[in-house]
């Protein structure tokens, strides 16, 4: 166990930081699954810029890598122009 004060407060620091990235994470990992199961056009264009800015926040924070939130901004936005594509024929 720690011997110093700071350590000790360091210790209870970190694990709230860490389960509250966790649970952003996760949160943000199921938006992102829901996002690519939905096939309503009008669903994924209201949800889209919500998750992408959840993204950007954990990858600022650095929960998630930076390329890792551009990739799959990427492909998420794939998705929605081919489903607004398709849609309109």
């Amino acid at each position: 166990m720690a011997n110093h004060k700071s350590s000790e407060k360091r210790i209870r620091s970190t694990e709230t930081k860490r389960t509250e990235n966790r649970y952003q994470a996760k949160t943000v990992r199921n938006a992102v699954k829901k996002l690519r199961g939905t096939e309503d056009k009008e669903e994924v264009a209201k949800d889209l810029p919500k998750v992408i800015s959840n993204l950007d926040k954990l990858a600022k924070k650095s929960v998630i890598h930076k390329n890792k939130a551009a990739n799959l901004k990427s492909k998420m936005m794939k998705k929605a122009n081919a489903l607004a594509k398709t849609k309109s024929e």
